[in-house]
C-alpha cells in the first residue's frame, strides 16, 4: 500500500510540474523544441498510472507464491510459477486452442468483412438497411452475444438443433458446448459474427478514399474486375488490412468473456485459451502467482507477436509500406 501512495504521489508531482512548464513563458526556440513533448506528458503520466503500476506489480506477483488460499505463505519463489505451468497437463491443448482460436476467428472476420465491405460500396436500393445490419453486432457487449450463442447452441432447448431438425440435416440433438472440438467452433462462429462490422467499417472507411479516376481509367485500358482488385483496391486498402488485423488478433488473443460465457473452458478444458485459463487459475483456484505468470508471457507473446508481424508486412514509422 505504501508503494502504490509513494507512486502515485510521484506522478501527481511530474503532472503538476508538467503543467506548470507547459504555462511557463520559455525561450521561443526552447518552447518550440520542447513544446510538444509537454503537452504529451500529462497524457503519457496518465497511461503510465493506469498500466504502470499494475504492470510492475503482476510481474513481481509472478515470481512469488501468491495463493489467497493460504494468504499466510506469500513469498518469492523465483521461477517456480514458470515451472509449474510448463508442467501443467493442459497447457499444450490450451496453447493449441488459443492459436486455433485467433487464426480461425481473425481469418473469418477478415474475409467476411472484405467481402461486405466491397458490397455495400455499391449504391443499391435500401443500402442503409443492410449497413445497419452488417454492423448490429458490433452494437451489443461480449457478454450479450456469448448469451445469444450460449442459449442457441443448448444442445436441449437450442433453436441451431431445432433448424437442423427441421432442414432434417440431424437424426438426434447435438451437444455443441458438451463435445470437445464442436464447443471451441461455437466460440469462434460467435467471435467472427462479432468481429465481422471491424473488419467491414475499416475497410469501407479505405475504399472510399480510393480515387474514382483510377477506376475509370483502369476500364479504359480494359482491366477486368479482378485485376482492378489486386492492382488498385488491394493496394489502397493494404495499410488499413495490415494495421485492423494486428490490433483485432492483439484484441481475440486477449479475449476470454466470450469463452467464460458460452463454455466456461469446457468440456475438461477443451475450450479454454490462455487468457481463459488464467481467469480460471485467478478466480477459481486463486492462484494469482500462476496467473500473473500466464500475463507475463502472453505480454511478451504479443509483443514479440507484434514487432515480427510489423516487420515481416515492412510497416514502416512514417504509416507506409
Amino acid at each position: 500500500m505504501l508503494i502504490l501512495v509513494l507512486y502515485l504521489a510521484g506522478l501527481a508531482v511530474l503532472v503538476i510540474a508538467s503543467v506548470a512548464l507547459i504555462g511557463r513563458r520559455l525561450h521561443n526556440r526552447t518552447k518550440a523544441m520542447l513544446e510538444p513533448y509537454l503537452f504529451i506528458l500529462p497524457v503519457f503520466l496518465l497511461l503510465l498510472l493506469l498500466f504502470g503500476y499494475p504492470l510492475v506489480s503482476s510481474s513481481i506477483m509472478a515470481f512469488q507464491n501468491y495463493n489467497l488460499t493460504d494468504p499466510k505463505n506469500i513469498r518469492f519463489n523465483g521461477i517456480d510459477n514458470f515451472r509449474k505451468l510448463f508442467s501443467d497437463k493442459d497447457i499444450g491443448l490450451v496453447i493449441r486452442n488459443s492459436f486455433a482460436y485467433v487464426i480461425l476467428s481473425v481469418s473469418g472476420q477478415f474475409l467476411l468483412g472484405l467481402i461486405l465491405a466491397l458490397a455495400l460500396r455499391k449504391n443499391f436500393r435500401f443500402r442503409g438497411v443492410y449497413q445497419g445490419i452488417v454492423f448490429l453486432p458490433w452494437a451489443f457487449s461480449s457478454f450479450v452475444i456469448g448469451i445469444m450463442f450460449r442459449w442457441s447452441f443448448n444442445g436441449e432447448y437450442g433453436v441451431v438443433n431445432d433448424l437442423l431438425f427441421k432442414l432434417k440435416l440431424i437424426g438426434a440433438s447435438v451437444a455443441w458446448l458438451g463435445t470437445p472440438g464442436l464447443s471451441l467452433l461455437v466460440v469462434i462462429l460467435a467471435m467472427i459474427w462479432m468481429g465481422i462490422p471491424f473488419f467491414a467499417i475499416m475497410i469501407m472507411a479505405a475504399l472510399q478514399s480510393i480515387p474514382a479516376n483510377t477506376f475509370e481509367a483502369a476500364e479504359v485500358d480494359g482491366c477486368g474486375p479482378i485485376r482492378k482488385f489486386f492492382s488498385i483496391t488491394l493496394p489502397y486498402i493494404k495499410p488499413t488490412i495490415i494495421v485492423t488485423i494486428l490490433l483485432r488478433t492483439i484484441w481475440i488473443f486477449n479475449s476470454f468473456d466470450m469463452i467464460v460465457v458460452i463454455t466456461g473452458g469446457g468440456p475438461a478444458s477443451t475450450s479454454q485459451t490462455l487468457p481463459s485459463y488464467m481467469y480460471t487459475r485467478a478466480f477459481s483456484s486463486y492462484d494469482f502467482g500462476l496467473a500473473a505468470t500466464l500475463g507475463l508471457i502472453l505480454m511478451a507473446v504479443l509483443a514479440v507477436y507484434a514487432v515480427v508481424f510489423l516487420r515481416t508486412t515492412k510497416y514502416n514509422k512514417a504509416g507506409e509500406f
